[in-house]
């Protein structure tokens, strides 16, 4: 049997390996020219009816009328927002399947969890910021107090009365109430939920008799008359809630947990495919419309790049990791 030389068969298979990686990158770019030719999956890490669910419907609308595709809303609720954020990050980076979350999934988690099912920092790529959320004070209207301080002075004066509830284990909810618990001094135990829905449920049914939530999902109980709000977590005040003081100005000076939201996709992106999801999201962030609804259901627009993702989670992990260790935040 006569075999080719060597030289000429290594020639072959150069040649072969060349066209087969130059086709698959003619079929890569072809593929995120067409993108997107079918629907997306925008997942929200919380149950229905949370703050994540209700932007999640927002920017799904929107972001359906930029790409000219649907975008169904997935809600993939539990454990802290892992189980979405990991659900994402494990998908098919083609754009197709989107995350929208909080600081709770990318900074708050990984400040108190070693193992985690998804990596924060090389587990995403971002498409942008899209705003915050202020996180709120709340207690039931039977709770004699109309301020922080009265509140403080109650918890202490029968502090087997009082818990507090937040909306699951290492999310912003559950940072804002043991900061609260060390800068008062107080020991309130924490009930964390799996998500603001079900912990919302319980405030207003006097199952616990405070919580610490979104300004969004306390905005409509709040016009009723079925919980009171004493203060916000905030650096300054909500836009949503102008006459409700922060925590800070009512005797606790540089109080602050802020939830911040961003849109990101699994890492991995083809480049025209991450270019087209950015400007879709810059311009649906760019439109009154759209910012006139984020104000109404609550969240602050602040639409930006990212283009450090992984420098910016790191240092956010880092100073979450700091909080957590000063304010004993731990994982129940």
């Amino acid at each position: 049997m006569h075999l080719p030389p060597f030289h000429a068969t290594r020639r072959r298979l150069i040649a072969g390996g060349i066209l087969a990686s130059t086709l698959a990158a003619a079929g890569g770019l072809a593929q995120a020219a067409d993108f997107p030719d079918r629907p997306l999956t925008l997942v929200a890490p919380y149950p229905a009816g949370g703050a994540a669910d209700v932007l999640a419907r927002i920017l799904g609308k929107t972001l359906q009328d930029q790409l000219g595709q649907p975008v169904v809303v997935e809600n993939k609720p539990g454990a802290g927002t892992a189980i979405g954020a990991a659900y994402v990050a494990n998908a098919k980076p083609d754009g197709y399947t989107l995350l929208i979350s909080s600081n709770s999934t990318f900074t708050l988690n990984p400040a108190l969890q070693s193992k985690l099912a998804y990596d924060p920092v090389k587990g995403f790529d971002a498409v942008g910021m899209v705003g915050s959320v202020a996180l709120a004070l709340l207690v039931n209207p039977t709770v004699k107090a109309s301020n922080v301080q009265q509140l403080v002075a109650a918890v202490k004066a029968k502090p087997d009365d009082f818990v507090y509830g937040s909306f699951g284990n290492g999310t912003s909810s559950n940072f804002a109430g043991a900061m609260f618990n060390s800068a008062t001094g107080l020991k309130m135990t924490h009930v964390p939920y799996k998500g603001s829905a079900p912990l919302m449920t319980d405030l207003i049914g006097g199952q616990i008799p405070i919580s610490f939530d979104t300004v969004v999902a306390a905005s409509q109980q709040l016009k009723s008359g079925k919980v009171k709000v004493l203060a916000v977590a905030t650096a300054k005040r909500s836009s949503v809630m102008p006459d409700v003081p922060t925590v800070a100005e009512s005797g606790y000076p540089g109080f602050d947990m802020t939830a911040w939201l961003a849109l990101v996709a699994p890492r991995g992106l083809p480049p025209a495919v991450k270019a087209r999801l950015e400007k879709a999201l810059a311009a649906l962030m760019a439109s009154p419309d759209t910012q006139e609804k984020m104000k109404l259901a609550g969240f602050e627009p602040a639409y930006s790049a990212i283009p450090d993702w992984a420098g910016m989670v790191s240092a956010d992990i880092a100073k979450m990791r700091s909080i957590a260790e000063h304010s004993q935040i731990k994982i129940e």
